[in-house]
């Protein structure tokens, strides 16, 4: 079976059950997935739903779309883009929705197919493009930025300790072009001094690279103002994140959401987030996510 196109069974969706039991879509309304991936959620809720018409279902990867394409012949809305620039459009078109969902994690197949490079479990070509249509790879970043950039770029979005950091940006320039997975996976391995247990010394810097090429914050950010413009009175939204970096820009939007008291546009379902390595055990994907649900007065 080729890699490089999966069949979306193998992307288990991460917090399905809670995911729907929290959001409690109903007959008729409609929906917008704003990371819609391989369809996993997607099909969960519009199975209940039945509003293919209505629904929009976003995604930035080309090979997510292809494989969304059945959900298009039954009258849903596909757009090929970012989730920043899908949410300002479709706002700006006073589309609104009772259901929205934003999981911001890396989709299984992109982890799998080695020629992403988005992991080193299998070396490949140092990509981590979302979006195969940009630029900027992860090559561009490693091969191009300084020393001081790129010790900036593990600290701040791998959040490792600055010390290491540095060895890990010096490493880099010493070594490079690099090219592989694989190649920078083992120039970080090497670098690290003591013994490492469970998660490979290059987890986080791998982790960093891939925010700063997709932008991964900035798109958070972008989004986040225009969900109450999205929403019909009703509508909630769920976001599922995967590190502290974007829990904590949605864990703050939605506080200050809520402390306006009567002026807030939002209010909280999920008092505390829904943990993944509590309510998703099975999934070994759904480890380190977490879901916060809110909904529109």
């Amino acid at each position: 079976m080729s890699k490089e196109h999966p069949p979306h069974n193998l992307h288990v969706p991460v917090l399905l059950d809670a995911t729907v039991e929290t959001l409690k879509p109903k007959v008729g309304e409609n929906y917008l997935d704003l990371t819609a991936g391989y369809g996993g959620h997607a099909s969960r809720i519009l199975d209940i739903t039945g509003n293919y018409a209505e629904s929009v279902l976003v995604d930035r990867d080309e090979y997510a779309i292809e494989r969304l394409k059945s959900f298009s012949d039954r009258g849903v809305r596909l757009l090929h883009t970012d989730f920043a620039a899908a949410g300002q459009q479709l706002a700006d078109e006073g589309l609104k929705f009772n259901v929205i969902l934003v999981d911001l994690g890396v989709s299984s197949p992109q982890l799998d197919q080695f020629d992403r490079g988005f992991s080193f479990t299998n070396s490949g070509p140092l990509d981590m493009r979302m979006d195969r249509r940009q630029e900027k790879s992860a090559s561009t970043l490693v091969n191009n930025a300084s020393e001081e950039e790129l010790t900036r770029i593990i600290t701040q979005y791998g959040e490792e300790p600055i010390g290491f950091s540095r060895i890990i940006a010096k490493a880099i320039i010493t070594n490079r072009p690099l090219s592989k997975t694989g190649e920078l996976a083992d120039l970080i391995k090497d670098s690290y001094r003591g013994k490492w247990k469970k998660t490979h010394p290059a987890t986080r810097t791998f982790q960093a690279i891939r925010i700063a090429v997709n932008d991964e914050l900035r798109q958070v950010e972008d989004l986040l103002p225009n969900l109450p413009r999205l929403l019909k009175p009703g509508g909630r939204v769920g976001i599922i994140s995967f590190h502290s970096l974007e829990d904590r820009l949605v864990k703050r939007y939605f506080k200050e959401q809520f402390d306006l008291g009567l002026e807030s546009e939002l209010l909280p379902i999920t008092k505390k987030p829904i943990a993944g390595d509590i309510y998703d055990v099975h999934n070994p994907r759904s480890r380190s996510s977490k879901l916060r649900v809110a909904v529109k007065k």
